[in-house]
């Protein structure tokens, strides 16, 4: 079929064709901006006021004096600072539960031995009122039998890095599946 539009025309008809286009994009646009407006409304809303009751009870709080601290909390603070003294100054004076102790242990273990918990205390600030200062490393598990609760103490007390183990005689009540609790006292 023979084209029989002239040029001219054709431009015409093209050009309205895009602003057709242009015009139907920004009237879709809008509609969608006023679709969104008017979903996001409520929540802003929403959002201010709760905004607004935040900020008076912030106000209404800032007004109320605040309470005096009585013996009792401040006996807690007290306590609380000097425990927190007592970290801060293990610094100068260290001994962790490092890697070699709890080696020792494991190395000793048998493999029919379950340990469950392995823990640490320090005594020294409390053992100096006392005359008994000290750090002391608990162990808590479970063996089959006496002879191998026994062997394990043993183990423990042949090397060189307890000074003193501890098994409570307690600990031999049961002939089997022994939960057992040991002291050990580090060099």
């Amino acid at each position: 079929m023979i084209n029989l539009i002239p040029k001219k025309e054709k431009k015409k008809i093209i050009r309205g064709f895009h602003l057709k286009l242009i015009v139907l994009f920004l009237t879709i646009s809008g509609f969608s901006f006023f679709l969104l407006f008017i979903a996001i409304l409520p929540a802003y809303f929403l959002f201010s006021v709760k905004n607004n009751i935040i900020n008076t009870k912030l106000e209404i709080q800032k007004k109320e004096p605040v309470p005096l601290f009585n013996q009792q909390t401040l006996l807690a603070i007290k306590n609380l600072d000097g425990k927190l003294d007592l970290v801060e100054n293990t610094k100068n004076n260290k001994f962790t539960v490092s890697e070699k102790v709890i080696n020792a242990i494991i190395l000793r273990k048998m493999s029919n031995i379950k340990i469950t918990d392995i823990s640490y205390k320090d005594d020294s600030l409390e053992g100096l009122k006392n005359n008994q200062a000290g750090r002391k490393i608990s162990i808590q598990g479970e063996a089959p039998s006496r002879e191998v609760l026994l062997s394990f103490r043993r183990a423990l007390e042949d090397g060189i890095t307890f000074k003193q183990v501890d098994l409570p005689i307690s600990n031999f009540v049961k002939g089997s599946n022994i939960k057992f609790y040991l002291s050990l006292i580090p060099e």
